[in-house]
């Protein structure tokens, strides 16, 4: 489990406050988990890939920053490989993010490049959060990125695995996500995975519960472990990016990454996944 970031180290401007001043929804942070990304031999999903990069581009167009959190670089290395198992050594991990992190990239690039639109690499560990200024050189430069251009340089974010040790990985983009999310004083966090969203039953059963006001020991009974050899996260470490998130009065959304035109229908206002944080005056606008 990923460490707990202090709140001395968060930007100071951020406040609970800050989503009933009527500002409409206008920027996303999306996390792109690896189940969602990778096919199941662990390669690079080329066509998925293709289709999410086309919804963010529609966003776009909608008037809706988005920020991508996107995992894949460790899997996209394991398909280069060609390894059908996730490995354990640290070393073996680091190797394949080095590997698989600059063809993701490139893949962006081109895919992002056919709607005329730019991306941007930025790779953090927990150091740069957990340091005041580490973070706000984080901060300004995510926020001079959004200005480019007008807007058409999209930020795609990942941990720096190559660098980051195990005891100061955040273990997942989950909780990463929640933490950028933050940073960018976004409205919304969507995590796009290969699960619904939060289930009725613990082993990922039943119905996508629609919405979570407050994450409570019965909501925390209800994660159960994650059960792709490719991807490191789980229902237990969303819910934690969901604490996060909503701490900060930013609501957050579990959706399941594949479902057709998730991203444009979540912006429609369609009920997808499950949703979390109290809804309060944001009623409206979701």
């Amino acid at each position: 489990m990923a460490k707990s970031l202090s709140p001395k180290s968060r930007s100071k401007s951020v406040s609970k406050s800050k989503k009933s001043q009527g500002k409409s929804l206008q920027r996303w942070v999306v996390k792109l988990g690896t189940g969602i990304l990778t096919t199941p031999e662990g390669r690079l999903d080329l066509e998925q890939i293709r289709k999410l990069v086309s919804q963010v581009a529609r966003l776009r167009a909608r008037g809706i920053q988005i920020i991508l959190v996107s995992s894949g670089a460790i899997g996209g290395g394991m398909g280069i490989l060609g390894l059908a198992k996730r490995p354990k050594a640290i070393e073996e991990l680091q190797t394949c993010a080095a590997i698989g992190q600059p063809y993701l990239m490139s893949l962006y690039a081109e895919l992002f490049g056919k709607h005329r639109m730019h991306v941007a690499q930025i790779l953090l560990t927990y150091f740069d959060l957990d340091s005041r200024s580490l973070y706000a050189n984080a901060q300004k430069t995510l926020s001079h990125i959004l200005r480019l251009d007008k807007g058409s340089y999209v930020p795609i974010i990942n941990e720096n695995d190559v660098i980051s040790h195990e005891e100061i990985k955040f273990g997942d983009n989950d909780q990463l996500s929640a933490h950028v999310a933050v940073m960018a004083k976004a409205d919304r966090l969507i995590i796009l995975s290969n699960v619904p969203g939060l289930t009725e039953n613990s082993d990922g059963s039943g119905k996508a519960i629609a919405h979570v006001p407050k994450i409570d020991e019965r909501i925390l009974s209800l994660a159960g472990k994650t059960a792709s050899e490719r991807s490191v996260g789980g229902m237990i470490t969303k819910l934690t990016a969901a604490r996060i998130a909503n701490g900060e009065g930013i609501l957050m959304q579990i959706a399941h990454g594949r479902t057709t035109d998730v991203l444009v229908k979540i912006a429609k206002g369609d009920k997808i996944g499950t949703l979390f944080g109290e809804l309060g005056e944001l009623k409206g606008k979701i």
